[in-house]
């Protein structure tokens, strides 16, 4: 039976959806995706079928308030609706992780009166996608923003761009006047058809693959002043960026944790086959299976211990960032060992762990990365002191 998310006409931002329909609605797109998944992944194409089902049922508009349309989903459902959907399809729930945390992050602004994120959110619900160059940009925009009368002049090249062919919009960054201490960044939506955006066609990549993660050129791409979200200081990360960050960290490490799930549920569909399975495999599947609950775990306390309407402050971002580390890491260790139980048959391009063990492998390169955690965890604790 098809889920399909309906708003009722009182809606408030009470959420209008269970955890049961969220967890439904992902796995409905996931079906759709995993159909289709080797050829995306072959060809380095978009999943454009799973976002098509996701448009149909509703699921890239959970994160709207549902007075506005959406379905008003908690961070924490959302939490549990991308660990659904990467359990099927990596790309998928990373692509979608992007846009959701984008949607998120308008969702704060509208809660604290900034101007415009009650249009962006009803644009959403209208079927709006939203991308993001923050990947590449970070802390340090190469992009450079050049005043001019009524705003900037765009310059640059943006990677890791996922599910550009798609988007209608650009969430980015550039920098005024050129890189260096004390410049100042600015943050800003650029829509896809703006004069001077293209898609360059890059991605060509080990893993994750039908993200269709290109780059974005910008040349001469006028953004008017009014336009601008906010700005903080080059190098640093704050503002507009950590907000940003903080809502993107628990959605990506339940797409990545996702696709440990995945995996171990593929290594133990296989250990059911075998007559008399060994024991060092069915231990195996036990540790698999423990350490993606207590990832789980992580990703839902972490959440719990923050709430739904996130301070954008170094404890959240510590918070949330752990959580998503033990994510992802603990899905890639959690793939290796599904390719050991499974044997030589995950060796070829035709098993879905072969392409699990390399979309896992992304998990670690997103900001923060595990590395980069354990310094700010360990420069707070420091502080502490």
């Amino acid at each position: 039976m098809t889920q399909t998310l309906s708003t009722p006409p009182d809606a408030t931002s009470t959420p209008t959806v269970t955890d049961e329909q969220v967890v439904a609605l992902a796995a409905e797109v996931g079906a759709v995706a995993a159909e289709h998944d080797a050829r995306h992944d072959r060809d380095a194409t978009f999943v454009t079928e799973a976002y098509d089902a996701a448009h149909a049922n509703g699921y890239l508009r959970l994160a709207v308030p549902a007075d506005l349309g959406g379905g008003g989903a908690t961070l924490r459902q959302l939490v549990l609706a991308q660990e659904e959907l990467g359990r099927w399809s990596g790309a998928t729930a990373l692509s979608s992780t992007m846009h959701l945390y984008l949607t998120l992050v308008q969702r704060w602004r509208r809660r604290r009166g900034a101007p415009g994120a009650e249009a962006v959110l009803r644009a959403v619900a209208d079927g709006l996608v939203m991308a993001t160059s923050g990947g590449s940009d970070w802390v340090s925009p190469t992009t450079v923003a050049t005043p001019v009368e009524g705003g900037y002049r765009l310059d640059g090249r943006k990677t890791f761009c996922s599910q550009a062919p798609v988007a209608g919009v650009v969430s980015t960054s550039a920098v005024v006047g050129g890189p260096g201490p004390g410049a100042e960044v600015i943050h800003a939506g650029v829509p896809l058809s703006a004069e001077g955006v293209s898609i360059v066609e890059t991605w060509d990549t080990l893993g994750m693959r039908g993200t269709a993660s290109h780059d974005l050129v910008l040349d001469g791409v006028f953004l008017p002043a009014a336009k601008v979200l906010g700005t903080r200081p080059y190098g640093v990360l704050a503002g507009p960026l950590l907000v940003a960050a903080i809502h993107f960290a628990p959605l990506a490490g339940a797409a990545y944790l996702g696709v440990g799930r995945g995996a171990c549920d593929e290594a133990a569909r296989l250990l059911r086959t075998r007559p008399d399975p060994a024991a060092g495999a069915v231990r195996a599947v036990g540790e698999m299976r423990a350490r993606l609950r207590v990832a789980h775990w992580a990703l839902l306390g972490a959440v719990a211990e923050t709430g739904d309407d996130l301070a954008a402050d170094a404890e959240t971002l510590t918070t949330l960032m752990t959580a998503k580390r033990e994510a992802v890491l603990a899905a890639r260790a959690v793939v290796d060992q599904a390719m050991e139980v499974a044997g030589g048959a995950a060796f070829f391009k035709r098993s879905p762990l072969e392409r699990a063990y390399r979309d896992a492998r992304g998990g670690p390169f997103h900001p923060l990365t595990p590395e980069a955690t354990l310094d700010l965890v360990g420069r707070r604790t420091l502080a502490e002191g």
